[in-house]
């Protein structure tokens, strides 16, 4: 726990990362910046977490970085150098982005409300995304003079295609919670912002009862399916399936399909 930043770990196996910053729609301090990269890598060594939810107080999800807190800032000044510009994002939200694509363990994101910029990529980072019609994703980059950061190139055209991320970026085309499972933004839309956190708590708690590492190994292979091709996808996914079998879970859930029962996952 940090300021503006909550996160704890229930029984469940869920490490629920919450901001809370509701005065300023949660823009990322470097605290909670930093908070959240090492709850992420924190959780990815804990064998007790076995997924994560990443959900905001209030309403809305995050405001991006905060402009106290961002280099670009201070573009223009005496003194200024331009190539600092790259390495605060390589140290900062492009940390917590790869984090997020890169770990084995299932991750949930609850989006309430408005979603703006890297605010946005946290969320689409996460393997599920909830939104409700009051969600708004926005980007505007272009409003600043700035190029699309936090990920935004990477994630936005595996989600919505070329096209439509290219106005989302260089138009600020926003889009609504209740468009957002069509253009492949998001997996369910809920009726209001209290169905939308019951629903993704869980299904938090789903994924977390689930088998902890088959999971993370099917999430890295689909994950590496856009830059892999076919021969080297399939040598991949044949050495993953041999570390599968190696697990505690795939006795279990044998077990279970044989004895006609629900499976009683531990996550190893």
């Amino acid at each position: 726990m940090t300021d503006h930043l909550n996160v704890e770990t229930g029984p469940d196996g869920v490490c629920r990362i919450t901001l809370d910053r509701p005065d300023a729609k949660h823009a990322l301090t470097v605290a909670m910046r930093d908070g959240i990269v090492d709850a992420i890598r924190a959780g990815r060594s804990d064998t007790t977490v076995r997924a994560f939810l990443i959900r905001a107080t209030g309403d809305a999800f995050c405001a991006g970085m905060d402009l106290g807190a961002s280099t670009v800032a201070q573009a223009g000044q005496p003194g200024f150098d331009p190539r600092t510009t790259a390495e605060a994002l390589r140290v900062g939200v492009q940390t917590f982005i790869r984090e997020l694509w890169e770990l084995d363990k299932p991750t949930v994101a609850a989006v309430n409300g408005a979603a703006v910029g890297p605010g946005a990529h946290l969320a689409l980072a996460c393997d599920f995304v909830l939104v409700s019609p009051e969600t708004k994703f926005l980007w505007s980059f272009h409003k600043w003079g700035l190029v699309v950061d936090g990920g935004g190139a990477y994630l936005l055209p595996r989600l919505v295609g070329l096209p439509r991320a290219k106005a989302m970026v260089m138009l600020g085309e926003r889009c609504n919670g209740s468009d957002a499972v069509d253009l492949g933004l998001a997996y369910r839309c809920l009726a209001d912002p209290d169905e939308l956190a019951t629903e993704a708590d869980a299904l938090a708690v789903r994924l977390a009862a689930g088998p902890t590492r088959a999971l993370g190994l099917s999430k890295r292979l689909l994950n590496a399916s856009f830059e892999t091709d076919l021969p080297a996808a399939l040598e991949l996914e044949g050495a993953y399936q041999s570390l599968a079998t190696a697990s505690a879970d795939l006795v279990e859930g044998m077990a279970a399909f044989r004895e006609k029962r629900e499976a009683d996952f531990l996550g190893r």
